[in-house]
């Protein structure tokens, strides 16, 4: 789908804050609400918005660490791969998890309530998982940086129009 520089301008207010009324997003892109309804429909329908969510402080809810894992598997059939990755999707603290090229084959964000969890999850969960030849973990000190993906710069003048915030 190519994004029009009204679609790039919808999604930066959604991203802002995905609560946004119809009538506050149209106002701010420079729509009527039935165009402005009709491309965010649109959007969804071709995957560009894939939901609408919440962000969750994760210490809030109890979960104060989190650990990258850095995963060798044994074999890198097809196969081993996507049931390695069915596999991780069973476990609820893990939270990302990428097939990377280099030393390791995966990258995994896990979220734990401490090191006591953290070992458990390992004995429970990660370790039970056929196939992992080595695994190096690393806990996060502190996050430095956690942001959306950038959007591309929309194409001419943008109509986009800043409101204050709530």
């Amino acid at each position: 789908m190519n994004l029009s520089k009204h679609d790039l301008a919808i999604l930066a207010v959604l991203r802002e804050d995905a609560r946004a009324s119809l009538q506050e997003i149209s106002a701010r892109v420079g729509l009527s609400t039935t165009p402005c309804w009709n491309r965010i429909k649109k959007m969804e329908a071709e995957g560009v918005i894939q939901g609408y969510t919440v962000r969750i402080d994760p210490g809030a809810i109890g979960f104060t660490e989190t650990v990258i894992v850095q995963v060798t598997l044994d074999s890198h059939t097809d196969e081993t791969l996507f049931e390695f990755g069915k596999q991780l999707e069973e476990i609820p603290e893990v939270t990302e998890a990428y097939l990377v090229s280099g030393d390791y084959d995966y990258y995994i964000r896990i979220a734990v309530k401490d090191t006591r969890d953290y070992e458990r999850l390992l004995r429970e969960s990660l370790y039970r998982i056929p196939g992992i030849r080595h695994s190096k973990s690393t806990f996060v000190l502190r996050t430095l940086k956690e942001s959306p993906i950038p959007l591309p710069p929309a194409p001419g003048p943008s109509k986009l129009v800043r409101t204050s915030k709530r």
